[in-house]
């Protein structure tokens, strides 16, 4: 990511500063909060029929069922569901690794087929604090609307050699998760973040 953030500053240059600037941010710090209760996988009620092509998508979001960080899933979501005729899905696993935003294609359940209408490309990221910001884009029709559901994350453990520590290690919280510093067994330092 901050590769091609840097090759792109350097193609800019002359541009105004503030141009610059918001191209780059981070997905991770600058996203918009998208609390929908009606997009939970677990809602059957559709009295109101959503339709995600009628938003205006513009940047980064971050799915919240109550305050509960969401994703979309990564499997097909039966018609009738999150609010709208033909949930939306994407169509391999949300990332596992923090440091990379990835492309994955979006589906659709509608009329016994997981992926009836066109499918679309959407961007992901994995932010740490494990949760997913999500580039949107518009369905290419109507009655679709994407979905979100929990899933509770596993535990990661990191570890890396050639690390010096000092005497007394400290642990520093930066949001809502945990991160513990340890020495594993082969002498290597881990992360353990939960």
């Amino acid at each position: 990511f901050l590769s091609k953030c840097v090759s792109w500053m350097w193609s800019m240059m002359g541009k105004p500063a503030g141009f610059v600037t918001a191209r780059c941010a981070d997905p991770c710090e600058h996203y918009t909060v998208l609390q929908d209760d009606w997009r939970s996988t677990n809602n059957t009620m559709n009295q109101i029929t959503r339709c995600d092509r009628d938003i205006n998508w513009q940047g980064w979001y971050r799915l919240f069922l109550g305050q509960i960080s969401a994703h979309i899933p990564e499997r097909c979501v039966g018609i009738n569901r999150c609010g709208t005729h033909a949930p939306m899905w994407i169509t391999e696993p949300n990332p596992t690794q923090s440091d990379a935003i990835v492309s994955r294609a979006v589906c659709n359940a509608w009329a016994n087929n997981c992926c009836y209408f066109n499918s679309h490309t959407i961007q992901v990221k994995l932010c740490y604090g494990n949760y997913y910001v999500y580039k949107l884009l518009k369905p290419s029709t109507c009655n679709l609307a994407y979905c979100a559901g929990i899933v509770p994350f596993e535990t990661f453990l990191h570890c890396d050699r050639n690390v010096i520590l000092p005497l007394n290690p400290q642990i520093q919280v930066f949001s809502k998760f945990t991160v513990l510093l340890f020495i594993h067994s082969n002498n290597n330092l881990c992360t353990k973040t939960s």
